[in-house]
């Protein structure tokens, strides 16, 4: 059931705690360090005029007890979604998760180019510009979405986090 590329999948949820599973999914995350499995957490919103004033615009979910998730599917991150409270599964026949098709992400309007990037963790980088400008570093993390890794450098003889833009670095 492993993916070799992420797909957009749809997992159910009760009714208005979709905002909820998306900030506890998210939480899982970070805490299990799955940025590189799991790619992004959407609850899509639709620009609505209100009905008593047509003036006044409100934002309404396009898909009301559903929350949209652009992953790599394997047991993990099967396991993080299907198990965080307020999921009822996933949209699929039985437990099986299928993926959205092209067609149906482009009619929602959903980006279906993830950014690559030219390294992965562990890889040795240079900083080609920008206040670390050529200091050398471990890759410990990959942002996807931000177009950013996050590497150690050495200060002061210490291993010290850095956030850098994709644009700033190249592999040694």
């Amino acid at each position: 059931m492993a993916d070799t590329e992420p797909h957009w999948y749809v997992a159910h949820t009760y009714s208005g705690y979709e905002n909820k599973v998306k900030m506890d999914i998210e939480k899982t995350i970070e805490n299990r360090n799955l940025q590189d499995q799991i790619l992004e957490v959407s609850v899509p919103m639709l620009n609505v005029a209100k009905e008593d004033d047509a003036d006044k615009i409100v934002q309404q979910k396009m898909f009301p007890a559903y929350v949209l998730l652009k992953m790599y599917m394997n047991d993990d991150t099967w396991y993080v979604v299907r198990n965080t409270r307020g999921v009822t599964g996933f949209v699929g026949p039985g437990s099986k998760p299928v993926p959205l098709t092209d067609e149906e992400i482009a009619s929602m309007g959903l980006k279906t180019d993830a950014p690559k990037a030219p390294f992965s963790i562990g890889d040795s980088v240079v900083v080609k510009s920008g206040v670390w400008e050529d200091t050398t570093g471990i890759v410990r993390q990959i942002d996807h979405q931000n177009k950013t890794v996050t590497i150690n450098i050495d200060m002061f003889g210490r291993e010290t986090p850095v956030e850098i833009s994709f644009n700033d670095i190249e592999a040694v």
